[in-house]
This record gives structure tokens, sequence and C-alpha cells, in this order.
């Protein structure tokens, strides 16, 4: 069954994602809710997450509103336009990140999201 994962930041944004079902999805719910601080990455936002995901590293094109798992930082990422590393309109992530899903509810908000924000993130299994 699929994840609805609520992101609430500290300075007022919130957005929704839906995930397809993991195994390692299911492991991270265990620890719902949690905290991080949020990083910017020209139109990305990218955040630790609380353990480390069994999993690799697929492409680096993303579309707008996808949501992806980028191993060496442990870290989700919420594409939501071009990043540095971008030639046009279409985020591409520094490197290779797992796509799990995309940004339901919200996605406009995320360009309000200030680097070093704090975000509270809900896994509720659908």
């Amino acid at each position: 069954m699929p994840y609805i994962v609520r992101f609430k930041f500290s300075g007022g944004v919130e957005a929704t994602s839906r995930l397809e079902d993991n195994p390692e999805l299911e492991r991270l719910s265990e620890k719902s809710p949690f905290k991080s601080e949020a990083e910017r990455w020209g139109d990305e936002i990218y955040f630790e997450l609380p353990i480390k995901l069994n999993l690799s590293g697929e492409r680096r094109e993303m579309e707008v509103g996808e949501v992806a798992y980028w191993p060496p930082g442990n870290a989700l990422c919420l594409f939501f336009g071009p990043t540095p590393v971008s030639k046009g309109d279409k985020p591409v992530a520094y490197s290779p990140v797992k796509p799990l899903g995309r940004i339901t509810e919200g996605l406009e908000d995320l360009r309000k999201v200030k680097d070093g924000e704090e975000v509270e993130v809900e896994i509720i299994k659908e």
C-alpha cells in the first residue's frame, strides 16, 4: 500500500506527497513523526532521514514534483524546479537518486521554504 507523507516546515509551508510502497519506507514510517533540518539547493529541498535506507540511486534527471531518496546524503529530496546543475527547467539531482513518488499538495509553496528551516515529517500508510 502507498504512503502519504506530510511535510510541515517551521516557516509555515505545508506539503503532501504520495510514495509507492517499499519495505524501506515501512522501516522509515516506524520513526514517524520525525524532525530534520531542510536545506535548499536551487529548487530542491532535501533533509536527512533518521535511519539509513537500503536504496541505491537510479537517475539524475527528475520531473518537477518528484520525491526521491539521495543515498550519499541519506536524505529525502523534494524537486520543484531547476537545480544548479539543470540545463533547462527540469530538476537534475547532484548524483543519482531513487525516485519514490510525487508531491500531491503544496508544490508551489515549497519555493517559500528557506534554508535551515525545521521540517516535521509524518508518514501514514494509505
